[in-house]
């Protein structure tokens, strides 16, 4: 029994710095952040914009990158595919329609490989004779799973399975 105690206050302490050195690198490792765009997020337009943009705050992989441009009538009026020049990730964009609320829709992957999204807002207030591409799909994008609950549920687990060990020898 006093031999167990040791290992199993050993097995316990491990974990807890595992859990903390794996939350704590999940802090200093920063995803890539938006720090600008065009148009300006709120921004009131008299003519559509031949494109839109995001710049970020380090580099983008080229790869799996996404953006549209959906309007008040929930058509999409991106044209083409993004293009991802370093920090910034721009669509082409049709002439635009009627007038109202334009959202633009991101997803990219930073450099350390977590995807990213997000939108931002503009407003139209001239309409404009331009024709949609197809009508936008409903998103169901969900945010960040935390990790804190499986962290604590290893320590839990960890604590249980030594104090189980520890009352099962003799």
């Amino acid at each position: 029994m006093r031999r167990l105690l040791p290992i199993a206050w050993a097995a316990v302490l491990l974990a807890a710095l595992t859990v903390t050195a794996t939350l704590m690198a999940q802090v200093a490792s920063a995803h890539a952040a938006r720090i600008a765009e065009d148009p300006a997020d709120n921004a009131i337009l008299t003519s559509s914009p031949s494109q839109v943009s995001a710049t970020f705050n380090e580099r983008l992989q080229t790869t799996f990158a996404a953006m549209t441009v959906v309007g008040p009538d929930a058509n999409i009026w991106s044209a083409d595919a993004p293009n991802v020049r370093g920090a910034v990730v721009a669509v082409g964009v049709r002439p635009l329609g009627p007038a109202g609320r334009y959202t633009v829709n991101y997803r990219v992957t930073s450099a350390d490989g977590h995807v990213v999204s997000g939108s931002w807002s503009f407003g139209l207030t001239v309409p404009g004779t331009g024709t949609p591409g197809p009508a936008a799909a409903a998103s169901d994008e969900g945010g960040d799973i935390p990790t804190w609950p499986f962290a604590v549920g290893a320590i839990i687990a960890v604590g249980v399975g030594a104090l189980w060990a520890i009352r099962r020898r003799p």
